[in-house]
Formats: C-alpha cells, structure tokens, sequence
C-alpha cells in the first residue's frame, strides 16, 4: 500500500516517520517547496506542486496512490481544497491531519483578526511588533509603516518590508517559551501578531506573551472542507491501521 502524505508541518514528519517504522506501507512525504532548505524528513520526499486538484489527481493515479493524507499547515487552505477534490475525484481513502486550535486561557490578550491584512490594521500609534508569520504573510504590514517590526522567519525575507524600522531573526522553531519571553523583552515588544497554528512547537510565543501581558492579534484559521479528520499524530496513525486493513480485505 502506498501512502501519501501532504506535509510541511512537525506532525506530518511525524506521522510519516511512525508509518515508515511499521514496514506495512510505503510512504512518501510532499513538500510544497516555500521552505528553501527544509529539515530532512526520514522518509523518500517530493518537492513542489502538483498542479492543482487535478495534477494530485493525475499523480495519485499514475503512482497508484491507496491512501492520501493532508497533513499541511492550518492555514494551507488551497492545498486542503485540493486534496479533498482529488481524494473524491480518485476515491482513495482520505484523512485531514489537523491538530486542534489554541485557546485563550485567563491572562491571554487575544485580539482575533479575520486574515492578515485585518491584523495589520493594528492601530495609529507606533508601537513594536513581533511578526510571527510565514515570509509570504508579511507585505500587508507595510500599509502600517508606523510600526517597529521584529520579523522571525525560517529563510531570509527578500526583498525585506517597505517599512522605515524592521528587524529581522531567522531561525527554526521549536521555540520555547523561555526563549521567546527573552526575545520579546529584549526587543521591547509591544504586539505580537500570529496564527493559531495549534500545537506544542510554536505555543512558546503564545504563553510568553501571557506571561509579559501582551496582546496578541490572533489571526482566525480559514474554514476547510468538511473532511474524515484527526487531531493528533496517534489518532491519524489508528485511521491509517483501519484503512491499510479495509485495503488488505480487498486486495488493494
């Protein structure tokens, strides 16, 4: 049985891995390729696009695909639409790998925010911002060019922000909350604008602003398709222990 899984994300290097070590399916991780040198996975890997619902379609196909898994980031919502119509279009077993949301807790100072454009609207007076966004979610902030920013990011921002005053750190989580908390007091920061990416990995930003009372703009998640779901690595892996039986009884 072939496995693939859509990945990008802490969990779907590790799902890939644990369905590798079982020896009873043959796994292959897709990389959607903005990373430019992305960690090494463990398992056989691709990089790049497929062209759409219909180019995943086409590959599922011509590799004889048995079961796909979209395990991208929250906020990959093309990827997921996709995924899905490809899944439907092929009838390969599908499963979203989508771990749930952070939520607030007492001492939080969530500001949600509907996309980033509205989460750069954060307000006239200058303030320092921590921007921890993908390199690609940054241009609405130069509509703000009266802020500070601070922008942490895996691979360099080029061309950086049309902005008077930018900082920018380039690093790869996980972070933890100690080292974030000493990133925010030593940059003065203000406001830190984020996604509810969920998870343990990048959390720290989270509770050190709690713990320094910063607000936080929280960027909502895009809606996603209705889909067979999993919230955690441990339950994707007893979905796939289902499918990879279903497939067995049938001969696949």
């Amino acid at each position: 049985m072939k496995i693939l899984i859509l990945g990008g994300t802490t969990d779907s290097r590790q799902l890939a891995g644990a369905l590798d070590a079982r020896g009873d399916a043959e796994v292959t991780l897709s990389l959607a390729g903005r990373t430019a040198a992305p960690r090494a996975q463990g398992v056989p890997t691709r990089v790049g696009g497929f062209g759409g619902a219909e180019g995943l379609a086409n590959f599922i196909e011509a590799e004889s695909i048995g079961v796909l898994i979209d395990a991208t980031h929250p906020y990959a919502d093309r990827i997921s639409a996709n995924a899905e119509l490809a899944a439907e279009k092929t009838g390969v077993p599908f499963l979203a790998l989508r771990r749930a949301p952070w939520v607030a807790v007492p001492g939080d100072r969530w500001i949600e925010a509907a996309t980033v454009a509205e989460a750069a609207a954060i307000g006239p007076d200058p303030v320092r911002v921590f921007l921890a966004l993908g390199r690609k979610d940054i241009a609405p902030f130069e509509s703000a060019p009266q802020h500070t920013y601070l922008v942490r990011s895996v691979d360099p921002i080029d061309p950086p922000l049309a902005v008077p005053n930018a900082e920018y750190v380039t690093a790869r989580g996980p972070f933890s909350e100690a080292d974030d908390r000493m990133l925010l007091e030593q940059n003065g920061i203000e406001v830190v604008v984020s996604k509810n990416s969920g998870g343990e990995a990048s959390y720290g930003k989270i509770a050190a602003a709690r713990a320094l009372h910063i607000p936080v703009v929280m960027i909502r998640r895009p809606d996603l398709p209705d889909a067979p779901s999993a919230a955690t690595v441990s339950e994707a892996l007893a979905w796939c222990d289902h499918a990879l039986t279903v497939a067995a009884m049938r001969g696949v």
